[in-house]
């Protein structure tokens, strides 16, 4: 039976009961953005889903010759983060992040990359946990004893490189339909070139013939009782096919079906990932995603920068 890509705080209160922790093992993949005032580990050692480990997506990654974070890591070093988290092949690993549905889906994504298909968010994240009651940890966290994790076959058509999306964003949509369709989950200002982008010094705009879709389009905001503070939480499906469909046009279909193959952006290649979960839930089978994102070719002198609306 496959494992469910999205997991409920009830679901995974079911699960929480197994005393082998190499069973089930959960983590937070929290990331912010460079400009974010808020630091994911601090905020982990304060609070977290029992028995949980930080996993830190700039940690495990690969080094980039544009210095580029949180990039893809190499098999063995995606290995090696596993065994220190105590994690086996048959584990079921849990992850999360503390605005909801933010970071974990890029988490999610290196799991299944790697072919770790045991593997889910909890969508919602740790605040949607708090807020249905469940219990939190506050006490100094525990590591687990290491484990033996073989090295994984990497799935290379899940990544695409810059060489590859300048290549595709020659070709015409309309006229081929091996072209690959591509979508940006940055917001609409940054991808028009309207507002600025976060990193010091890189333009806003974006690659020749992608469509606009901000990952907030695939995504329901909550409002915790008695409070102001909010968390997000994947659309039902009706909903997120809606929202294709209104980004994408006639191409949803295409896409769903199978028969348009599709890749996700945005700014570093994390909530790149959200578009890749929600396109993944509606059961679009070829999903990729663009490692560099954004800041990768927006940083490159050579790249064509658009900025109308397509």
């Amino acid at each position: 039976m496959s494992t469910p890509l999205l997991l409920s705080p009830s679901q995974l209160q079911q699960l929480l009961p197994s005393t082998d922790t190499k069973q089930v093992s959960i983590l937070d993949s929290s990331w912010f953005m460079p400009n974010s005032p808020r630091r994911a580990n601090e905020e982990f050692q304060e609070k977290r889903v029992p028995g949980a480990q930080f996993l830190d997506l700039d940690e495990v990654s690969s080094p980039h010759e544009l210095g580029l974070k949180h990039m893809i890591p190499s098999e063995r070093h995606f290995a090696d983060a596993c065994e220190a988290f105590g994690i086996e092949p048959t584990s079921h690993v849990i992850l999360y992040d503390t605005c909801g549905v933010f970071s974990s889906p890029r988490a999610l994504f290196m799991f299944r990359a790697f072919g770790h298909e045991k593997s889910s968010i909890l969508d919602g994240g740790l605040p949607r946990w708090e807020a249905e009651g469940f219990p939190i940890e506050a006490k100094p966290p525990v590591r687990t004893t290491k484990s033996v994790y073989p090295t994984p076959v990497f799935d290379k058509g899940m990544i695409r490189s810059y060489d590859h999306m300048v290549s595709n964003s020659f070709t015409d949509l309309h006229s081929d339909p091996a072209v690959e369709l591509v979508i940006d989950a940055r917001s609409r200002g940054r991808f028009l070139g309207t507002d600025p982008e976060p990193r010091p010094g890189l333009p806003s705009g974006h690659i020749p013939h992608s469509f606009s879709l901000p990952f907030t389009a695939f995504l329901q905001t909550h409002t915790i009782p008695n409070s102001s503070a909010q968390y997000t939480t994947f659309l039902p499906l009706a909903d997120l096919r809606n929202a294709l469909v209104s980004h994408v046009g006639d191409h949803a279909e295409a896409v769903i079906q199978g028969k348009r193959p599709i890749t996700t952006s945005c700014g570093s290649g994390m909530t790149a990932g959200v578009l890749w979960l929600g396109l993944k839930l509606l059961g679009v089978p070829n999903v990729a995603l663009y490692d560099e994102s954004w800041t990768g070719y927006a940083s490159r002198a050579s790249s064509k920068i658009e900025k109308a609306a397509n």
